[in-house]
């Protein structure tokens, strides 16, 4: 499904009334290229709070920081790998 299906609920009733899929929180992409672009836009634009990049498809998720990143990012994708590792333990 398309990312604006996902987050706008008039959409999401009208093409997917079957699915179980309500107030998307988790946007997944085809590239790091097109995830960079949509998370940062998503960051600016709409005022969300961004943790991340994660990077999945390898053994296990790699929680990245940034150059740049400041304590609060730090503390974000710290609490998300925690999170990440207590789901493997």
């Amino acid at each position: 499904m398309q990312a604006d299906t996902a987050v706008v609920p008039d959409i999401m009733e009208e093409r997917y009334p079957f699915s179980r899929v309500r107030d998307a929180n988790v946007l997944v992409f085809p590239s790091l290229e097109s995830a960079n672009v949509a998370y940062k836009l998503l960051a600016r634009l709409g005022n969300a709070l961004a943790i991340g990049p994660i990077l999945l498809g390898t053994g296990a998720p790699v929680h990245v920081l940034q150059t740049g990143d400041n304590v609060d990012d730090i503390v974000n994708i710290v609490a998300v790998a925690v999170m990440d590792s207590l789901g493997r333990s």
